[in-house]
């Protein structure tokens, strides 16, 4: 055993701080961010991390910063241990020296003068390179942690040592011994003394060691000491889907038991006898509530913080997570999109009734787990008024829901499998174009419980299998609304086809899900938004990031209609993303009865007003100016600013809106169609407030979100938006060649008429 003690000397400027930590070591952290919980970490440094590039010493550099690391750790009051490999490197270029220095010893002796023959090394036996070397190894460890006044302490470990249960105890009893006297434990194989070595090319002029790696090793002594987290370092940033020289290799932020049948390994690193397959097996094996995380320890810009990065919570490398639900989540693709698609018509309307009439009888039950939301939101203070009001539900929000999926209900009897064009090719080949649904939807909300049973209800009656993720506020309202969402699909057994993210991943880890997920709908703020549009990797995203409604008001607008419109559109419910954001007011009105009639309206409802430029520059004292044209309040604010003309309008609005929802008031019906038809956003309504754009107001029962994007789905998203097309082509033996020129047979391309039916039949010609 190593120990010395001695004054401190700062290599880094992380300070050292003791933490208070304590933990029941029992399962292990279901997210990066807890650990920073962790107590007991056991670190393994992999052979290419500690060797060198040329595989002939140790990498001195590297060492020394992982031991800084492990030393600022140790000094925050955790319990650090070290698997080591690097023996056997060290002592191979000490005896290399030695064998190198007798050569040329004996040569110069021999043939009497300074010009000496080509010198070569012969094989070195490992055992005795492990020998020569562990000495070296482990005093370099002690000079290193010396500086930080850490004591360290050696324990060299064989097979035996495990299986042999006496010594099994006595080595738990020697590092629970050390551990409490604040040392910390440096492990490595006893390769020295192991079973006879297989020849291997793993090591240049060495025969490698045969013997279990020190990923297994690492692993174990995890299990042993029940440690909180197993950082295994090597030369690769983490676990990739597929060997990280290929064009096409993943690096997976976020590993699931289920996974390891999909991931293609590739060769081992340049030294050592484990690789990344064995480093997965030893992850993934009975690890007994310990975390485990892989990541590279070899790049030059990451390694000085790589271990404190982990610990910290950071996203490095891969993280190893034991949640129960994703272990599965790939035959739960297949399987529960599959089976909902497959339901008759009429089954998916029978679930959404069943849900629809559970919403109401379950009433009393939803609601007092809504004011257990409610009730913690307030007492934390961290929602905003209008964000309180989304998260809450009232009977009359239940009512209308259960409304509003009974149209759902309706609509899908006519969905999933419906012909909405045939053609035929040629004589004896036709082509029908049907609707399909688009696969798995991941939908993520914001303080909105009652977006849970709509969505379900769309997804149901497309076919879609479902994906929620909801935030945390809402958690006790999103739970039992999902379990009477599983009770409706379980009367035809398709009970996990909707299922309801409950563990702690991040958002940005569900975006990267592009083998899992094939569209993802962000329902919140404009920042959730914003967000998931960064974050999503190769996954289409359906949404708005913005809700920067106007209204403008007309010279020709009726001043009645002008004040119910504003009032309504602004004051009904703030928070909304149709809510209006910007009043653009015609130049001829601005002295008018009618603009100080809107101003008292504004002012009554206690709207807080900012002035665009041109308004403010009417004004002697104006309100505060707006520090953007293209703001979403969300609340009782508004901006005012002044047009000249109703195409003055719509430049406005093209430049700063949101291409989401825009009124124009007015009796002028040419002016009023002039608007319509040039303003390119998603609504565009005239003498009617901006609150009508939502998907159960247009009779589409609910929806899924709105969308702005210039693509099929546009504005609110109900049951069509989810549905995609397939192309089915029923044929004789046809080919390509038989409509060459010299081919036999001629297009037609003539459209049948779609006769009625139900979805999914072939129709009479």
């Amino acid at each position: 055993m190593y120990c010395q003690h001695a004054a401190v000397r700062h290599w880094s400027n992380v300070p050292f701080i003791t933490v208070p930590l304590t933990r029941a070591h029992g399962k292990s952290f279901a997210h990066r961010s807890e650990l920073k919980q962790a107590k007991r970490i056991v670190v393994k440094l992999g052979s290419a991390v500690v060797t060198r590039g040329d595989e002939c010493g140790l990498a001195l550099g590297r060492l020394a910063s992982i031991v800084e690391q492990v030393a600022v750790l140790q000094n925050q009051g955790r319990e650090m241990m070290i698997v080591t490999s690097g023996a056997v490197a060290f002592g191979k270029q000490r005896l290399r020296h030695e064998i190198l220095l007798s050569q040329s010893v004996r040569q110069a002796l021999h043939s009497g003068q300074n010009q000496l023959k080509d010198m070569t090394v012969p094989v070195l036996e490992a055992r005795a390179c492990a020998a020569a070397g562990q000495s070296g190894l482990m005093a370099l460890y002690e000079a290193m942690f010396t500086q930080y006044s850490t004591c360290t302490a050696q324990i060299l470990v064989t097979n035996l040592d495990f299986h042999d249960e006496q010594k099994r105890r006595n080595l738990n009893s020697t590092l629970h011994e050390l551990l409490r006297m604040n040392i910390v434990p440096i492990i490595n194989t006893n390769d020295a003394v192991v079973p006879p070595p297989e020849p291997n090319s793993d090591l240049q002029g060495v025969n490698v060691i045969s013997i279990k790696d020190n990923d297994s090793l690492a692993a174990r002594l995890a299990v042993e000491m029940k440690a909180d987290l197993l950082i295994a370092l090597s030369d690769v940033e983490g676990l990739y889907d597929s060997p990280p020289g290929l064009d096409d290799a993943k690096l997976i932020d976020i590993f699931y038991p289920g996974d390891q049948q999909s991931i293609t390994y590739g060769t081992k690193s340049r030294v050592g006898i484990g690789g990344m397959e064995a480093k997965v097996s030893s992850a993934v094996g009975p690890t007994g509530g310990t975390s485990v995380v892989i990541a590279n320890g070899t790049h030059p810009k990451v390694t000085g913080h790589v271990i404190t990065d982990i610990v910290e919570g950071k996203k490095v490398g891969t993280f190893f997570s034991e949640a129960p639900l994703w272990s599965s989540r790939r035959r739960w693709r297949g399987h529960g999109g599959r089976t909902l698609a497959a339901l008759l018509p009429e089954q998916r309307s029978e679930v959404i009734c069943y849900l629809a009439d559970l919403l109401t009888e379950k009433k009393d039950e939803i609601l007092d787990a809504n004011k257990k939301d409610m009730d913690l939101a307030a007492s934390t203070g961290r929602l905003t008024p209008p964000l309180l009001k989304r998260l809450s539900l009232s009977s009359a929000k239940l009512n209308s829901l259960a409304i509003g999926l009974r149209q759902i209900a309706v609509s899908s009897q006519d969905s999933v499998g419906r012909v909405i064009r045939r053609t035929r090719v040629a004589n004896n080949l036709e082509l029908e174009q049907i609707t399909v649904p688009i696969g798995v939807l991941l939908v993520i909300f914001e303080s909105r419980p009652d977006c849970l049973p709509q969505v379900s209800a769309l997804a149901i009656a497309s076919g879609n299998a479902l994906l929620l993720k909801g935030g945390k506020e809402a958690a006790n309202t999103n739970r039992i609304l999902h379990q009477l969402t599983q009770e409706a699909l379980s009367i035809h057994g398709v009970r996990d086809a909707v299922q309801l993210v409950s563990t702690r991943e991040e958002v940005e880890d569900l975006c990267r899900l592009d083998k899992l997920i094939d569209l993802i709908i962000p329902r919140g703020s404009s920042q959730l938004v914003r967000d998931i549009q960064r974050a999503a990797k190769g996954i289409p995203v359906l949404g708005h990031s913005e809700g920067v409604c106007h209204v403008y008001v007309d010279s020709d607008a009726s001043i009645d209609k002008v004040i119910k419109i504003v009032r309504d559109s602004k004051c009904d419910y703030p928070a909304a993303c149709n809510a209006m954001e910007t009043l653009l007011v015609h130049r001829d009105l601005l002295r008018s009865p009618v603009f100080d009639q809107i101003i008292d309206m504004l002012r009554v409802e206690r709207v807080k007003i900012h002035a665009g430029p041109r308004f403010a520059s009417y004004l002697t004292f104006s309100p505060s100016e707006v520090k953007s044209l293209r703001t979403e309040y969300g609340d009782l604010e508004c901006c005012i600013e002044v047009v000249d003309s109703m195409q003055d309008a719509i430049d406005h609005i093209h430049k700063y809106g949101s291409s989401h929802t825009d009124v124009i008031v007015t009796e002028n019906e040419e002016t009023a169609e002039q608007f319509l038809q040039q303003l390119d956003s998603a609504c565009v309504f005239w003498n009617a407030s901006s609150r009508f754009a939502d998907g159960y107001r247009f009779g589409l029962g609910a929806e899924v979100g709105i969308s702005t994007a210039r693509i099929h789905a546009r504005g609110p998203v109900g049951l069509e938006g989810l549905l995609t097309t397939k192309w089915v082509l029923r044929g004789d033996g046809h080919t390509a060649a038989d409509f060459s020129e010299q081919g036999s047979m001629k297009f037609l391309h003539e459209n049948i008429p779609i006769a009625p039916g139900l979805p999914g039949q072939r129709t009479s010609n």
